[in-house]
């Protein structure tokens, strides 16, 4: 069997790519990691705004947990593929040799917004214990005043090293079916 492939899943906070890869790593039976669940506080520059007008390096957002994890996936399994949420594609430095496919799901905005906003409230009714009008707020104020330009950046910069790239608002299902035509087409892993 050829080696696994690292099939990566990149976009804004908010357009899917969590769904994306559980729905993948199903339909193909294969393992999946998350970008967030392998961050942590020195994972972003400090000031992200600043960062943003020194021109937005990804390669300075750090997650050393995410790399011995796919390293260790990757030892570990005899899959066809694993699925990661990759928010910056190839684009981070450590990440540009190991991911042989980046799916970019370009989703508008507006669209991340109301779903980010919608996940706060959920997450908040579910827990019982949080404020979701302030933790809205507070993501707002941020979003407004620099996140939806870092989120555009990242998008942008990725774009660039994309192998397929999904726009729109698709259904889940729709985007895997579109992945898992294009894997099929490409013979990637096979």
């Amino acid at each position: 069997m050829n080696a696994i492939k690292i099939i990566a899943i990149s976009g804004a906070s908010g357009c899917g790519k969590t769904s994306v890869v559980k729905l993948l790593a199903k339909e193909f039976n294969c393992p999946y990691l998350f970008f967030d669940d392998h961050t942590d506080k020195n994972t972003y520059p400090k000031e992200m705004k600043t960062w943003l007008d020194e021109g937005a390096n990804v390669s300075k957002i750090k997650t050393p947990k995410f790399m011995s994890a796919i390293n260790k996936l990757k030892t570990e399994s005899d899959c066809q593929f694993i699925f990661i949420e990759e928010p910056f594609g190839r684009e981070r430095d450590v990440f540009t040799h190991l991911i042989d496919g980046v799916v970019l799901l370009d989703v508008p905005l507006e669209i991340c917004l109301a779903r980010i906003i919608k996940r706060n409230i959920a997450y908040a009714h579910g827990n019982r214990n949080g404020d979701a009008c302030s933790s809205i707020t507070n993501f707002l104020m941020r979003y407004e005043e620099h996140l939806r330009d870092i989120y555009k950046e990242a998008v942008e910069q990725v774009r660039g090293n994309s192998d397929l790239i999904i726009e729109g608002t698709p259904t889940i299902e729709s985007t895997v079916k579109i992945i898992a035509d294009w894997l099929d087409r490409l013979k990637i892993g096979k």
